[in-house]
Protein backbone atom coordinates (compact mmCIF):
# COMPACT_ATOMS: atom_id res chain seq x y z
CA UNK A 1 0.00 0.00 0.00
CA UNK A 2 1.40 3.70 -0.49
CA UNK A 3 0.49 4.82 2.53
CA UNK A 4 -2.50 3.88 5.68
CA UNK A 5 -5.63 6.00 5.53
CA UNK A 6 -5.03 9.27 7.30
CA UNK A 7 -8.10 8.28 9.43
CA UNK A 8 -9.90 5.52 10.89
CA UNK A 9 -13.26 5.67 11.56
CA UNK A 10 -16.71 3.72 11.45
CA UNK A 11 -19.30 6.45 11.64
CA UNK A 12 -21.03 6.86 8.37
CA UNK A 13 -22.81 9.94 7.09
CA UNK A 14 -26.00 9.81 5.60
CA UNK A 15 -27.29 13.33 4.01
CA UNK A 16 -30.63 13.75 2.61
CA UNK A 17 -31.55 17.36 1.25
CA UNK A 18 -33.04 18.40 -1.94
CA UNK A 19 -29.77 20.73 -2.45
CA UNK A 20 -27.19 18.20 -3.15
CA UNK A 21 -24.64 20.58 -1.49
CA UNK A 22 -26.29 20.44 1.75
CA UNK A 23 -27.06 16.58 1.52
CA UNK A 24 -23.30 16.67 1.18
CA UNK A 25 -22.60 19.12 4.12
CA UNK A 26 -24.98 17.25 6.39
CA UNK A 27 -23.20 13.95 5.41
CA UNK A 28 -19.93 15.76 5.88
CA UNK A 29 -21.46 17.17 9.39
CA UNK A 30 -21.94 13.39 11.07
CA UNK A 31 -17.95 12.79 10.39
CA UNK A 32 -15.29 13.03 12.76
CA UNK A 33 -13.00 14.65 10.27
CA UNK A 34 -11.54 17.53 12.11
CA UNK A 35 -8.53 16.84 11.78
CA UNK A 36 -8.46 14.97 8.11
CA UNK A 37 -6.74 18.04 6.22
CA UNK A 38 -4.31 20.85 7.42
CA UNK A 39 -1.84 23.10 6.57
CA UNK A 40 0.90 20.14 5.55
CA UNK A 41 -1.79 18.24 3.97
CA UNK A 42 -1.64 17.66 0.19
CA UNK A 43 -5.47 16.91 -0.91
CA UNK A 44 -6.54 15.30 -3.86
CA UNK A 45 -9.92 15.07 -4.82
CA UNK A 46 -11.17 12.78 -7.67
CA UNK A 47 -14.19 13.67 -9.27
CA UNK A 48 -16.12 11.36 -11.57
CA UNK A 49 -15.70 13.23 -15.05
CA UNK A 50 -16.09 10.02 -17.25
CA UNK A 51 -17.32 11.97 -20.14
CA UNK A 52 -19.98 14.23 -21.66
CA UNK A 53 -22.93 13.35 -20.30
CA UNK A 54 -24.17 15.78 -17.85
CA UNK A 55 -24.74 15.58 -13.85
CA UNK A 56 -28.39 15.77 -13.98
CA UNK A 57 -28.66 12.10 -15.99
CA UNK A 58 -26.55 10.44 -12.69
CA UNK A 59 -23.11 10.19 -15.02
CA UNK A 60 -21.05 12.96 -13.35
CA UNK A 61 -20.56 14.87 -10.57
CA UNK A 62 -22.65 17.66 -9.62
CA UNK A 63 -20.51 21.14 -10.42
CA UNK A 64 -22.20 23.64 -7.67
CA UNK A 65 -21.35 20.29 -4.96
CA UNK A 66 -17.60 19.97 -6.70
CA UNK A 67 -17.20 23.98 -5.52
CA UNK A 68 -18.77 23.07 -2.31
CA UNK A 69 -16.70 20.11 -1.68
CA UNK A 70 -13.54 22.59 -2.48
CA UNK A 71 -14.78 25.27 -0.28
CA UNK A 72 -15.13 22.61 2.58
CA UNK A 73 -10.85 21.48 1.86
CA UNK A 74 -9.77 25.10 1.45
CA UNK A 75 -11.12 25.98 4.59
CA UNK A 76 -8.90 23.56 6.08
CA UNK A 77 -5.49 25.75 4.58
CA UNK A 78 -4.38 22.41 2.74
CA UNK A 79 -0.83 22.76 1.84
CA UNK A 80 -1.78 22.10 -1.86
CA UNK A 81 -5.44 21.35 -3.37
CA UNK A 82 -5.39 19.45 -6.57
CA UNK A 83 -9.08 18.48 -8.30
CA UNK A 84 -8.21 15.39 -10.77
CA UNK A 85 -9.89 13.87 -13.16
CA UNK A 86 -9.34 11.11 -15.55
CA UNK A 87 -11.71 10.61 -18.17
CA UNK A 88 -12.40 7.03 -19.82
CA UNK A 89 -14.81 7.98 -22.81
CA UNK A 90 -13.85 11.63 -23.99
CA UNK A 91 -10.99 13.73 -23.19
CA UNK A 92 -10.78 14.57 -19.92
CA UNK A 93 -10.44 19.16 -20.62
CA UNK A 94 -13.64 18.30 -22.88
CA UNK A 95 -15.48 16.88 -20.10
CA UNK A 96 -14.43 20.05 -17.99
CA UNK A 97 -15.30 22.46 -20.49
CA UNK A 98 -18.98 20.64 -21.47
CA UNK A 99 -20.15 20.89 -17.75
CA UNK A 100 -18.57 24.23 -16.60
CA UNK A 101 -15.92 22.64 -14.36
CA UNK A 102 -12.96 24.73 -16.07
CA UNK A 103 -15.11 28.19 -14.80
CA UNK A 104 -16.04 26.33 -11.33
CA UNK A 105 -12.10 25.31 -10.92
CA UNK A 106 -11.00 28.86 -12.76
CA UNK A 107 -13.38 31.15 -9.83
CA UNK A 108 -12.41 28.48 -7.45
CA UNK A 109 -8.48 29.16 -8.26
CA UNK A 110 -7.72 25.53 -7.72
CA UNK A 111 -5.15 23.03 -9.17
CA UNK A 112 -6.75 20.63 -11.94
CA UNK A 113 -4.52 17.85 -12.75
CA UNK A 114 -5.47 15.44 -15.64
CA UNK A 115 -5.00 11.49 -14.53
CA UNK A 116 -4.46 10.42 -17.87
CA UNK A 117 -1.30 11.96 -18.62
CA UNK A 118 2.33 12.45 -16.84
CA UNK A 119 4.70 12.67 -14.70
CA UNK A 120 4.40 9.13 -13.59
CA UNK A 121 5.36 6.83 -11.67
CA UNK A 122 4.99 2.97 -11.40
CA UNK A 123 1.67 1.09 -9.82
CA UNK A 124 2.42 -2.03 -8.75
CA UNK A 125 -0.66 -4.08 -8.55
CA UNK A 126 -1.52 -7.65 -7.60
CA UNK A 127 -3.91 -8.54 -10.78
CA UNK A 128 -3.16 -11.27 -13.31
CA UNK A 129 -3.26 -9.32 -16.49
CA UNK A 130 -2.30 -5.45 -15.60
CA UNK A 131 0.66 -6.64 -13.09
CA UNK A 132 1.56 -2.60 -12.96
CA UNK A 133 0.54 0.93 -14.27
CA UNK A 134 1.68 4.02 -15.13
CA UNK A 135 0.18 6.33 -12.55
CA UNK A 136 0.06 10.38 -12.20
CA UNK A 137 2.64 11.12 -9.58
CA UNK A 138 -0.28 13.30 -7.87
CA UNK A 139 -1.47 9.94 -6.78
CA UNK A 140 1.68 9.48 -4.52
CA UNK A 141 2.30 12.67 -3.12
CA UNK A 142 -1.61 13.16 -1.73
CA UNK A 143 -1.53 13.13 1.89
CA UNK A 144 -5.53 12.92 1.75
CA UNK A 145 -7.49 11.20 -1.27
CA UNK A 146 -10.90 12.03 -1.95
CA UNK A 147 -12.97 10.10 -3.84
CA UNK A 148 -16.68 11.85 -5.28
CA UNK A 149 -19.18 10.32 -7.68
CA UNK A 150 -22.67 9.32 -8.23
CA UNK A 151 -23.75 5.94 -7.24
CA UNK A 152 -24.33 3.94 -10.32
CA UNK A 153 -25.68 0.45 -11.56
CA UNK A 154 -22.86 -0.62 -14.08
CA UNK A 155 -22.88 -3.05 -16.53
CA UNK A 156 -19.26 -4.71 -15.65
CA UNK A 157 -18.89 -3.68 -12.30
CA UNK A 158 -22.41 -4.95 -11.11
CA UNK A 159 -21.93 -1.18 -9.37
CA UNK A 160 -19.82 1.96 -9.56
CA UNK A 161 -19.55 3.87 -5.77
CA UNK A 162 -16.20 5.07 -4.34
CA UNK A 163 -13.70 2.60 -4.73
CA UNK A 164 -14.41 2.39 -8.73
CA UNK A 165 -14.65 6.09 -9.26
CA UNK A 166 -10.86 5.62 -7.73
CA UNK A 167 -9.48 2.91 -9.53
CA UNK A 168 -10.83 3.61 -12.78
CA UNK A 169 -10.05 7.04 -12.99
CA UNK A 170 -6.38 7.01 -12.28
CA UNK A 171 -4.96 4.27 -14.83
CA UNK A 172 -4.08 6.86 -17.55
CA UNK A 173 -6.02 6.48 -21.16
CA UNK A 174 -2.68 7.96 -22.56
CA UNK A 175 -1.93 4.60 -22.16
CA UNK A 176 -4.72 1.96 -21.38
CA UNK A 177 -6.53 3.89 -24.55
CA UNK A 178 -10.36 5.43 -24.49
CA UNK A 179 -12.36 3.51 -23.13
CA UNK A 180 -8.89 2.46 -21.16
CA UNK A 181 -9.66 -1.15 -22.44
CA UNK A 182 -6.31 -1.12 -24.70
CA UNK A 183 -4.13 -2.91 -21.73
CA UNK A 184 -6.56 -5.80 -20.08
CA UNK A 185 -8.20 -3.51 -17.55
CA UNK A 186 -11.81 -4.83 -18.61
CA UNK A 187 -10.65 -8.76 -18.94
CA UNK A 188 -11.28 -8.83 -15.24
CA UNK A 189 -12.46 -5.78 -14.31
CA UNK A 190 -13.50 -6.50 -10.89
CA UNK A 191 -9.60 -7.96 -10.15
CA UNK A 192 -8.27 -4.68 -11.72
CA UNK A 193 -10.60 -2.46 -9.08
CA UNK A 194 -9.94 -4.87 -6.21
CA UNK A 195 -6.26 -4.91 -6.87
CA UNK A 196 -5.90 -0.41 -6.70
CA UNK A 197 -8.10 -0.23 -4.05
CA UNK A 198 -5.42 -2.99 -2.19
CA UNK A 199 -2.77 -0.44 -2.68
CA UNK A 200 -4.18 3.09 -3.21
CA UNK A 201 -5.84 4.33 0.24
CA UNK A 202 -9.31 6.46 0.02
CA UNK A 203 -9.12 8.71 2.95
CA UNK A 204 -12.92 9.92 2.35
CA UNK A 205 -15.52 8.35 0.23
CA UNK A 206 -17.95 10.92 -0.92
CA UNK A 207 -21.23 9.08 -3.49
CA UNK A 208 -24.22 11.06 -3.94
CA UNK A 209 -27.81 9.52 -4.79
CA UNK A 210 -28.51 12.86 -6.24
CA UNK A 211 -28.86 11.59 -8.50
CA UNK A 212 -28.24 8.16 -9.04
CA UNK A 213 -28.30 5.64 -11.75
CA UNK A 214 -30.16 2.40 -12.51
CA UNK A 215 -30.48 0.48 -15.39
CA UNK A 216 -26.92 0.31 -16.89
CA UNK A 217 -24.22 2.10 -16.23
CA UNK A 218 -21.96 4.00 -16.63
CA UNK A 219 -23.55 6.61 -18.93
CA UNK A 220 -27.10 4.61 -20.44
CA UNK A 221 -29.32 4.20 -17.36
CA UNK A 222 -32.35 6.17 -15.82
CA UNK A 223 -31.43 8.87 -13.07
CA UNK A 224 -33.13 8.41 -9.66
CA UNK A 225 -33.00 12.04 -7.83
CA UNK A 226 -33.39 10.40 -4.15
CA UNK A 227 -32.20 13.68 -2.24
CA UNK A 228 -29.33 11.84 -0.63
CA UNK A 229 -25.49 11.38 -0.33
CA UNK A 230 -23.50 8.91 1.59
CA UNK A 231 -19.94 9.73 2.80
CA UNK A 232 -17.30 8.38 5.65
CA UNK A 233 -13.53 7.76 5.92
CA UNK A 234 -13.77 3.66 5.46
CA UNK A 235 -14.31 3.41 1.56
CA UNK A 236 -15.00 -0.19 1.76
CA UNK A 237 -18.21 0.81 4.51
CA UNK A 238 -19.35 3.86 2.45
CA UNK A 239 -19.86 1.06 -0.93
CA UNK A 240 -21.12 -1.34 1.71
CA UNK A 241 -24.01 0.90 2.53
CA UNK A 242 -24.24 2.49 -1.06
CA UNK A 243 -24.73 -1.24 -2.51
CA UNK A 244 -27.61 -1.66 0.16
CA UNK A 245 -29.49 1.24 -1.28
CA UNK A 246 -29.50 -0.32 -4.58
CA UNK A 247 -30.99 -3.71 -3.73
CA UNK A 248 -27.70 -5.81 -3.08
CA UNK A 249 -25.57 -7.69 -0.67
CA UNK A 250 -21.33 -7.11 -0.87
CA UNK A 251 -21.17 -10.55 -2.06
CA UNK A 252 -23.08 -9.81 -5.02
CA UNK A 253 -19.93 -7.23 -6.27
CA UNK A 254 -17.08 -9.38 -6.18
CA UNK A 255 -14.58 -6.53 -5.80
CA UNK A 256 -15.78 -5.20 -2.76
CA UNK A 257 -16.22 -8.88 -1.33
CA UNK A 258 -12.79 -9.44 -2.11
CA UNK A 259 -11.72 -6.22 -0.55
CA UNK A 260 -13.84 -7.20 2.75
CA UNK A 261 -12.28 -10.75 2.92
CA UNK A 262 -9.02 -9.21 2.68
CA UNK A 263 -10.07 -7.20 5.57
CA UNK A 264 -9.76 -4.20 3.71
CA UNK A 265 -12.64 -1.77 5.97
CA UNK A 266 -15.91 -2.72 7.12
CA UNK A 267 -19.11 -4.22 6.21
CA UNK A 268 -20.72 -5.50 9.48
CA UNK A 269 -23.61 -3.60 10.32
CA UNK A 270 -22.84 -4.12 13.90
CA UNK A 271 -19.45 -2.08 13.63
CA UNK A 272 -20.58 0.66 11.09
CA UNK A 273 -22.43 3.58 13.55
CA UNK A 274 -24.46 4.98 10.55
CA UNK A 275 -25.61 8.66 11.09
CA UNK A 276 -28.40 11.02 9.84
CA UNK A 277 -30.79 8.41 7.82
CA UNK A 278 -31.45 5.71 8.64
CA UNK A 279 -30.41 2.76 6.39
CA UNK A 280 -33.39 1.05 6.19
CA UNK A 281 -35.25 4.30 5.16
CA UNK A 282 -32.95 4.88 2.69
CA UNK A 283 -33.34 1.56 1.15
CA UNK A 284 -37.13 1.98 1.07
CA UNK A 285 -37.15 5.65 -0.25
CA UNK A 286 -34.77 4.72 -3.14
CA UNK A 287 -36.60 1.46 -4.07
CA UNK A 288 -39.72 3.62 -4.14
CA UNK A 289 -38.82 6.24 -6.42
CA UNK A 290 -37.14 3.46 -8.53
CA UNK A 291 -39.09 1.32 -8.45
CA UNK A 292 -42.13 2.54 -7.36
CA UNK A 293 -42.49 0.10 -4.28
CA UNK A 294 -40.54 0.05 -1.05
CA UNK A 295 -37.82 -2.89 -0.37
CA UNK A 296 -35.02 -3.45 1.56
CA UNK A 297 -32.31 -5.95 1.74
CA UNK A 298 -33.31 -7.46 4.83
CA UNK A 299 -37.31 -7.25 4.76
Amino acid sequence: MLRKRKLESNIIGIGKNKDEKQALNEALGYLPIQSLIDSNTTVTIIANLVNLNPPNKAVVVGGETLRELIRFAKSKNPKRLVVAGGAGGANTLDVLKSNGYDVILNQEQVEFIDLNFGDYFDLELDHPIVKSTKVNNIIKESDVIISFTQLKIHEEATMSASIKNMALSIPPAEIHGYPKKSLGIHEDLHGFIYAVAKVVPIDLAIVSLSPAMIGTGPSKGVPIHSEMLVAGLDAVAVDTICARILGFRPQAINYLYRLIKDGIGQSNFDNIDIKGVKLIEAEKAFSKLAYGTEFSVDE
